[in-house]
């Protein structure tokens, strides 16, 4: 049994004989959980049958009898009746802020054709004021019955008299209908800006209505913003409700502002902040919260200032990211870089020497290769310890790219779902490229401590999915993509727990069932370890845990 102690009596405390000497030493525990199948993602108690929690915190994790052995009189007791139990997921990249206010104004259009989203947008258009925005999210054009992206022409038929912006999943494309653009006034006649891209047919030069990153500041310059602080406060509850039930407790907003961070202390006051937020702050926001003396860990376990976040290249799903060879079956085309090296060193020198941790968004090995130029010359130049700096995404890498990666100590954060929920999209890149995508084996075997990360809404959040995707390689198909970087069922446990706190500077507050840790845990309806890994992603989650309450009960 482990529990948590004073260190000037470590040797005296090896059991509970040895704890009833000393009673001060262990916190008094308000819940017993035990008859349970525990994978702890402790290294030196590998498995357990009942943990004790007392405040929010494990103090003692072991077998039934020594835990059971704790309990006094009045404590409740809680019997699992053998359910395997995991430390609570770390999603440690996603977007919760913005998809949860999503849910609050945009209409959903992850929908099985265009003609169904037409008829969603249609439908919020004739209960929208004249000349406001009608939104959609996380529409995917692979996923569509026509087999097509959705067009100008397309949104023209089925909201004409309102701007519509309809955005990808992937988050780095945006479709927009012809009053978008003339309110906008933008035409044809308007040049692609630095970093962003407007999509033209071929045979015309007319605008399609895709638009790509950086220029999709230049159509949404009018008209009111959407978002409130109400509205950003429920879409934080209606979010975190949903990955507290997929077993998450813990998340990095890799995208976030001063108003999230203000939306996450809203619904945590309200009682409506399901998991825990190391919310990254964008490069945009980054003098304001200078000029408030705020920096990287300022917080607490639940909502904590993580990263500055920067972007320097595209999307894996919507084919922007920046690759050293041409996507397949487009010989000229290589993907898109949003700012020079130069750029990307003045302003992560800026946070850096500000004591900021830098994550950045950098998805093909020519971003990648980039990035770590960028980094490896901060710390000849002004060394700092322990920077940890993110390599958010890290798709597609080399040998020499994971040799230099390991050597900084960055910390990469993958796609864990992409084979499985993306599969269609893999001939976009080709069967020898997928063998270095996604790359966790290779990183494990490098020692490098990758992440699990959805990029919700990129891809689903559900982290038995991502268990499933990491170790098979496989998608809903059966096309297996790059099946030399599988990996074990318990390294995907533990990419998904104990290194996305890692990634935060939290590995010791949380990521295992460890006495004195945070009581964050999931309980599952079945053993994935009893499991064919082909069906990981069909295990139910029965409840989740945080801070030692339950936030979720099937």
């Amino acid at each position: 049994m482990t529990w948590q102690y004073s260190p000037s009596r470590r040797e005296f405390l090896g059991s509970v004989a040895a704890f009833s000497l000393f009673p001060l030493e262990v916190e008094k525990p308000d819940l017993i959980l035990h008859n349970a199948n525990i994978f702890t993602v402790d290294a030196t108690q590998a498995r357990a049958q009942a943990v004790a929690i007392a405040n929010g915190r494990f103090v003692a994790v072991g077998s039934n009898s020594e835990i059971l052995n704790l309990a006094a009189p009045g404590i409740r007791k809680i019997d699992l009746s053998g359910k395997t139990v995991l430390p609570g997921f770390i999603d440690a990249h996603c977007h919760p802020g913005s998809s949860g206010v999503d849910m609050v104004i945009s209409v959903n259009c992850d929908l099985p054709s265009i003609a169904a989203i037409q008829a969603a947008l249609r439908e919020r258009a004739a209960k929208t004021p004249a000349g406001e925005w009608v939104l959609g999210s996380k529409y995917d054009d692979t996923k569509g019955a026509e087999g097509r992206m959705l067009t100008r022409a397309d949104l023209d038929a089925a909201v004409p008299d309102h701007p519509v912006a309809v955005m990808h999943r992937g988050g780095h494309t945006t479709f927009y209908n012809s009053t978008a653009f003339r309110m906008a006034k933008i035409d044809e006649k308007t040049p692609d800006p630095p970093g962003g891209k407007f999509d033209r047919d071929p045979a015309t030069g007319k605008f399609t209505g895709r638009v790509a990153d950086e220029a999709r500041a230049l159509v949404e310059t009018f008209g009111a913003d959407p978002t409130t602080r109400e509205n950003r406060r429920e879409g934080v509850k209606l979010i975190s409700k949903a990955m507290a039930k997929a077993g998450i407790t813990s998340v990095g907003d890799a995208g976030g502002t001063p108003e999230d961070l203000r939306a996450y202390q809203d619904a945590r006051e309200s009682g409506d902040l399901s998991f825990r937020v190391y919310c990254l702050i964008v490069y945009p926001q980054l003098d304001k919260m200078l000029a408030a003396g705020l920096r990287t860990g300022l917080g607490d376990d639940f909502v904590r200032v993580g990263a500055c976040k920067l972007f320097a290249d595209g999307s894996i799903s919507e084919r922007t990211a920046r690759l050293s060879k041409p996507y397949e079956g487009t010989p000229d085309y290589f993907g898109l870089l949003m700012m020079s090296e130069e750029e990307q060193y003045q302003r992560t020198r800026k946070a850096h020497l500000a004591g900021w941790q830098v994550g950045t968004h950098a998805n093909g090995d020519v971003a990648i290769d980039q990035t770590l130029r960028v980094y490896e010359r901060l710390q000849r130049e002004s060394p700092r310890h322990d920077p940890r700096f993110r390599l958010e995404h890290c798709t597609q890498v080399t040998d020499s790219l994971v040799a230099r990666i390991k050597a900084i100590g960055a910390i990469p954060t993958p796609f864990s779902s992409y084979v499985y929920y993306h599969g269609e999209k893999m001939r976009f890149y080709g069967a020898d490229r997928l063998k270095n995508m996604f790359a966790m084996r290779s990183f494990l075997d490098a020692g490098i401590p990758a992440t699990q990360a959805s990029d919700y809404t990129a891809s689903p959040f559900e982290p038995m999915m991502a268990l499933q995707s990491q170790v098979t390689r496989t998608d809903t198909k059966g096309n297996v993509w790059g099946a030399n970087q599988r990996i074990t069922l318990e390294q995907a446990i533990r990419v998904g727990t104990l290194n996305g706190a890692h990634a935060s500077y939290e590995e010791k507050i949380k990521g295992s069932i460890t006495a004195g840790k945070l009581a964050d845990l999931v309980v599952l309806g079945r053993d994935p370890f009893k499991e064919d890994p082909s069906s990981l992603v069909t295990i139910p989650v029965e409840r989740t845990m945080l801070n030692g309450r339950w936030s979720y009960e099937s």
